[in-house]
């Protein structure tokens, strides 16, 4: 008798699973490949020739970072996450390590993240000279600090959602870096492979966005089953001259 209850409860554990989806079933994947189509701009190295100090720190001329790009035009730094459909009312929390931007090299690494709203945004000044992390949102307030050689960390929240903003160094004109807030933890930057992924959806239909700092948003509806895995690629490219 006893082992026929136990069946009958993991029968109703399924049934439950089967009708609440959010329960277990959040085991869906979206990936990609973001790639650049046409001939990539020459850009120009980014200029330290005004700060010896940082100029010294590389062998040579650094890359500028608005296109990063690897092996088949494969496109790095790009923003990809899930913009709408995620279950109504349904809440994430965000996780207990800090999302980490550096600065090291007179640049910040790494050039594009996203965050948690109420997550840690942590800030390293790894090359101990004179920084400045100063923050663009909108919507959440600016964050705005002066880091000499001897401060080593700072930190601040974020605690509403925002649109990818800009951050800057006011004492290093080039330095450039990019920050999303999220109220969900359904995004993936990509590195020079163009590769993301993001995995633990619901079942249902998705509208995924890419974002890239010069070449703006591209959409697409994605739908996934339960435990289902779903290749969305994106394409970008130059505007077309007018």
């Amino acid at each position: 008798m006893r082992g026929r209850a136990n069946e009958l409860r993991a029968a109703a554990v399924l049934v439950a699973i089967s009708v609440w989806p959010g329960m277990a079933l959040a085991a869906s994947t979206v990936t990609g490949t973001v790639t650049f189509d046409g001939k990539p701009p020459a850009l120009r190295p980014l200029a330290m020739d005004a700060e010896p100090v940082c100029a010294k720190k590389h062998s040579g001329p650094v890359p500028n970072e608005m296109l990063v790009l690897g092996n088949g035009n494969t496109m790095g730094n790009i923003m990809v996450y899930v913009s709408k459909g995620l279950p109504s009312g349904k809440t994430y929390a965000p996780p207990k390590t800090p999302v980490v931007i550096d600065q090291t090299g007179c640049q910040y690494k790494p050039h594009v993240m996203g965050i948690m709203v109420g997550q840690t945004y942590k800030i390293l000044n790894s090359d101990g000279i004179l920084h400045n992390i100063h923050t663009l949102p909108k919507v959440n307030p600016q964050f705005n600090k002066g880091m000499p050689g001897t401060v080593k960390e700072a930190e601040t929240v974020f605690q509403k959602p925002e649109d990818v903003f800009h951050v800057k160094c006011d004492v290093h004109p080039w330095m450039s870096a990019y920050v999303g807030v999220f109220t969900h933890p359904f995004f993936s930057v990509t590195s020079t492979d163009g590769k993301f992924t993001i995995s633990g959806l619901d079942p249902g239909t998705y509208e995924i966005t890419a974002w890239h700092e010069r070449l703006g948003t591209q959409t697409a509806s994605v739908t996934v089953g339960a435990n289902d895995t779903k290749t969305q690629n994106f394409k970008f490219a130059l505007p077309a001259a007018k």
